[in-house]
């Protein structure tokens, strides 16, 4: 563990990138194999799941520093981290543990089934022999979260520095299903097994977003246009027979998705496809808020799958008998999907009954000028698409958010007058002000505020200092963290889409909501109706 603090400590103390790289690459020459493995787990977001809530680590913090209770949540309100907030209070000691990262780990592991009692010992016996750092991180992974400024890339980079393997080679290796607790390091990274390979996708391409004029992309016949589609990002691999669903986030969610189990003898084996899959009920594209039923769900019934049916809208092929084909240009990919689901994408008979494969081509679009592409990104929202994706004809399919090639042109947000009703505060740097903010929008006959969205980004830290000193002045009520707010500021809310929703007080559900500016030139009473809001839909 003291090797593994000692690199969290050093990442966690810089923002240069090749420091960083070298850290982690010296610790992977240094560290023992099963720590290696559990630490590209940790950083790939594999962790354990958390043993014990945070509640309890609260209380037991609390007790072992000989504070009240209350205390503690005021000194946690303050720093913004449960697991810092814990290693500053709790009594420090100079030693430090001899037990791996990988020992501590399979502790906690077991400790998730153990009783309040044992997991309150085991947590004061080692809190009470770590060091300020090490239990820092013990902590930290107690938690389940561990975010330290370390991207999957950054780890792969220095992953590849400390083997002498190729990053994108890497990339691939880790992705897929691999369990931390049985797979060595030799399996993981260094040897070469094919048949590892058979469920494993490709690392996605990612898109830059287009901040300048879209002009600056140079001759517009040199680019394709799709429209940039409202779901889950995902791949469909059909290899040996089989069929394997994964999500952006290196989720295996085959069984969540049944009605792609008719790609199989359909569509040839070695063929994987890039696409989105999107909510398509009724027979036309649904909107996110529809396929919301769908995530999350441990088990798809009968009755939703005939409400909210699904389809991959595929928009790129990167592996096609059997070959990965992600160096052919983007236009020569194009030509080999489309010509795939042109075979495909028909009804076919079976038993004498017509079948549908859940199965679409994301149309590519060719212009003659920049203007023609913005009229067409003008038309996304009733399309229920976020804009366009403007890809470059000649590209291969590259691995992460790399720029040059793939951009993404979004429509320009839905805003809203709302008026800030509640507030928290922040985390990290901002740990100290009131950030995160509620916002409600006026009922009918405009005699209640009725709360509809949280934000807490969009304005400046001077803003948010002014903010901050105005609801510490107007406080009405405290509940915990929470304070309600004299309603008395109004601010221009904007958000990415917008759709009804039982599950809200307001009955709407909004998208990415974030803050675009102050209106210090509005009084509350010329603030939005939810009315208004619902107007928006459509």
């Amino acid at each position: 563990m003291k090797l593994f603090a000692d690199l969290i400590k050093t990442l966690d103390s810089t923002n240069k990138t090749n420091i960083k790289v070298n850290a982690l690459a010296s610790y992977f020459n240094k560290a023992p194999e099963k720590d290696k493995v559990w630490t590209i787990a940790i950083l790939s977001h594999r962790r354990p799941p958390r043993p014990v809530n945070t509640t309890l680590l609260r209380t037991w913090a609390s007790e072992l520093a000989n504070i009240p209770l209350w205390l503690f949540e005021e000194s946690y309100h303050i720093v913004g981290d449960l697991a810092e907030t814990i290693a500053l209070i709790v009594p420090s000691t100079k030693g430090s543990s001899d037990k791996t990262l990988t020992l501590f780990l399979e502790e906690m592991i077991l400790l998730k089934k153990k009783s309040d009692v044992e997991k309150r010992t085991y947590l004061h016996k080692n809190w009470a022999v770590l060091n300020y750092y090490e239990r820092f991180v013990f902590t930290k992974l107690i938690t389940g979260g561990f975010r330290i400024g370390v991207s999957q890339k950054l780890m792969t980079r220095a992953l590849a520095k400390a083997t002498d393997i190729d990053e994108d080679i890497l990339a691939y290796k880790l992705m897929g299903n691999w369990d931390p607790k049985t797979i060595s390091f030799e399996d993981l990274v260094l040897k070469e097994n094919k048949s590892d390979f058979i469920s494993k996708p490709y690392p996605f391409y990612l898109a830059y977003a287009i901040e300048d004029d879209v002009s600056d992309l140079g001759n517009v016949d040199e680019w394709f246009a799709e429209h940039k589609w409202d779901g889950i990002r995902a791949q469909v691999i059909i290899r040996n027979d089989e069929l394997f669903v994964w999500s952006r986030g290196e989720e295996l969610v085959t069984d969540k998705y049944p009605e792609f189990e008719k790609f199989l003898k359909v569509i040839p084996d070695g063929t994987v496809l890039d696409g989105e899959i999107l909510p398509f009920p009724n027979g036309e594209i649904g909107t996110f808020n529809d396929l919301q039923t769908r995530i999350g769900r441990k088990t798809v019934s009968k009755s939703l799958l005939e409400k909210t049916p699904v389809i991959l809208k595929s928009y790129d092929i990167l592996e096609w008998e059997g070959k990965d084909i992600r160096d052919l240009p983007f236009s020569e990919r194009r030509v080999i999907l489309e010509t795939l689901l042109l075979e495909t994408c028909h009804p076919e008979l079976d038993s004498g009954s017509k079948i549908q494969l859940p199965l679409q081509l994301s149309e590519k679009m060719t212009f003659n000028s920049w203007e023609e592409v913005a009229k067409e990104r003008e038309k996304s929202r009733e399309l229920h698409s976020e804009g366009l994706m403007l890809k470059r004809k000649d590209s291969p399919y590259l691995v992460g958010r790399k720029k040059g090639d793939w951009w993404k042109w979004k429509v320009d947000p839905l805003t809203i007058d709302a008026v800030l009703t509640y507030a928290m505060r922040g985390h990290g740097r901002r740990s100290n002000l009131f950030t995160d903010y509620t916002f409600g929008l006026w009922n009918d006959d405009k005699s209640e505020l009725v709360t509809f969205a949280k934000a807490y980004s969009g304005l400046t830290d001077a803003e948010f200092r002014k903010v901050d000193k105005f609801i510490k002045a107007n406080t009405l009520e405290r509940f915990g963290p929470v304070r309600s707010v004299t309603p008395e500021l109004v601010f221009e809310i904007a958000f990415e889409g917008i759709a009804l929703s039982k599950r809200h007080k307001s009955g709407v559900a909004t998208r990415f909501p974030r803050i675009l500016r102050w209106r210090m030139d509005k009084k509350i009473e010329e603030a939005n109706t939810l009315e208004d809001l619902k107007q928006l839909i459509k």
